[in-house]
């Protein structure tokens, strides 16, 4: 082992990299969370629980927004340059965004999901960090 390269390097180039892809990738990339945005907004903006919070918004700016978001927390490229969840949602705490709101977009992200074939596990992974933003979503 050359005296510069780290253990984890030359573990790598004896054994190749042994851990998983990032989930962006084993959801399937950019066109996955693509048409995951698209079919979630159109269940969202059918949904009477939450659909008002998306009144006046410029959805295609919207959906642009989520999905490099989305592709970001996923283990994807960085390029998103919107607000923290905190900033980005404080006009609807304001509005009276609340828990049972969040719970429904939660439940559209499920559904999405199945609806698009996504491996239960892989679906858990996604709720999980939805899940990790509720409290600064919420402004708690």
């Amino acid at each position: 082992m050359a005296e510069k390269q780290n253990l984890a390097d030359w573990y790598d180039e004896k054994y190749g990299k042994m851990h998983n892809p990032p989930l962006f990738e084993q959801l399937g990339g950019s066109g996955a969370v693509d048409a995951a945005v698209d079919i979630f907004y159109r269940k969202v903006l059918n949904d009477k629980r939450i659909n008002h919070f998306f009144e006046g918004v410029d959805m295609d700016k919207q959906a642009a927004k989520q999905k490099a978001f989305l592709t970001m927390a996923f283990g994807g490229p960085h390029n998103y340059t919107g607000l923290d969840m905190r900033k980005g949602h404080a006009h609807l705490v304001t509005q009276g965004l609340n828990d049972s709101h969040f719970d429904a977009v939660m439940e559209n992200l499920a559904g999405t999901l199945k609806e698009l074939g996504v491996a239960d596990n892989l679906i858990g992974q996604v709720a999980a960090i939805a899940e990790s933003t509720r409290d600064d979503v919420l402004g708690r």
